[in-house]
């Protein structure tokens, strides 16, 4: 009986759909005619991150994830051997330099790059001024922002950042290494007079100006140093705790960057203070913890750098090679760097052992491709 109902319901459906369409006597039988649809697909525009991406090699995208200190020999050479994403410009680079051999030069590195490079420049003002110490290119230094909020309030620091995207555009440098986010109000600790000095709040609307203004001139911006230095030591020379609550954190330090987060910055640079709060164990630039945090909990979906692998704090405890590949696995995209041709060759070796996953360099170089893009290096 169960055969016979099936049976009898096919050919309902049958005579159903028979009886709808139109049909065509080709002999003593009529046969039922289905139009065919076809669906016109929209003409999508090419996407020029993800045809890059598949035509690069394993070994062109983890050069794209080193933004390295500029080396004194071997630049040219070293760009195209190592596939590198980007130089890190130190004052050494920039002495004895004029506008116009510091432009020749920058451009004789993006004529041997494949793939347009970052050229990153630590211009924070006051105490870290690469390119306004030099007389040549700014008759004095910048200001610290804490020193241009004091005299002028926020109108005044973030004068000084607007002519600071012009100066560093015209030159051909595409990333500063800020602004400063952290929220440091003790006279001792490390980062007081490279922070602006005021609250969380300030503090965060001061950078998202900064990077504002900045983008307006095609130059990006590194927010540091995730999740907060506060009052901590100085990690170049060695290890600093934070002991504080995430509940501190989250009150105070974090308030900066989820304020920049919301309103669509580039990159975050994660510092390697141990914070407790997060990870007990590792410096924050190698935990995977805060970089779970970075992503899931406060939703940033940009490119993470880290600090300088070169610090102490870092160098002495995990050495070379391995701090590289603990960097990447812990879900940085973006590694700043000296030693980078035997932290080349780790994350390759690692790559290639299946330690690093295939599917999360390709995220990262996405990122990277994506920010290049935004900055107008990839058309």
């Amino acid at each position: 009986m169960r055969a016979f109902c099936l049976f009898l319901a096919v050919i309902l459906i049958f005579s159903g759909c028979a009886s709808a369409a139109p049909a065509t006597q080709t002999g003593p039988a009529a046969v039922a005619t289905v139009p065919q649809v076809t669906e016109t697909l929209p003409n999508l525009p090419p996407d020029p991150v993800a045809e890059l991406l598949d035509t690069m090699t394993p070994e062109e995208k983890v050069g794209q994830m080193f933004l390295v200190r500029c080396p004194e020999e071997n630049a040219l050479a070293d760009i195209a051997r190592y596939h590198l994403g980007g130089f890190v410009l130190f004052g050494q680079d920039i002495d004895g330099q004029t506008p116009e051999t510091l432009m020749q030069t920058l451009s004789d590195y993006q004529k041997a790059s494949a793939i347009p490079l970052f050229i990153a420049v630590d211009e924070e003002g006051g105490t870290v001024c690469r390119v306004s110490s030099n007389p040549a290119f700014r008759t004095s230094p910048f200001p610290s922002p804490r020193s241009a909020y004091e005299q002028a309030g926020m109108e005044m620091a973030l004068s000084m950042e607007i002519e600071k995207g012009y100066l560093l555009s015209s030159l051909g440098i595409n990333v500063n290494l800020g602004p400063v986010c952290d929220v440091t109000t003790q006279r001792r600790a490390f980062m007081y007079r490279r922070s602006l000095g005021q609250d969380p709040v300030t503090t965060g609307t001061f950078a998202i100006g900064t990077m504002k203004e900045m983008a307006s001139f095609g130059v990006g911006t590194v927010l540091k140093h995730f999740p907060g230095y506060g009052d901590n030591a100085d990690t170049h020379t060695g290890t600093a705790v934070d002991k504080r609550s995430l509940e501190e954190l989250e009150s105070r330090d974090l308030i900066p960057f989820s304020m920049a987060i919301l309103e669509g910055c580039d990159a975050i640079m994660v510092s390697h203070t141990v914070v407790n709060a997060l990870d007990a164990e590792r410096p924050a630039a190698l935990s995977p913890a805060v970089h779970q945090y970075l992503r899931d909990v406060l939703g940033f979906e940009g490119v993470i750098v880290t600090d300088d692998l070169y610090m102490d704090a870092i160098r002495s405890t995990y050495g070379i090679g391995e701090a590289a590949v603990l960097a990447v696995l812990a879900g940085n995209d973006l590694l700043c760097c000296t030693e980078y041709t035997e932290q080349y060759r780790a994350i390759v070796e690692a790559l290639e052992s299946g330690r690093i996953p295939m599917e999360q360099l390709n995220a990262s170089v996405e990122r990277i491709l994506r920010w290049k893009q935004s900055l107008g290096l990839i058309p």
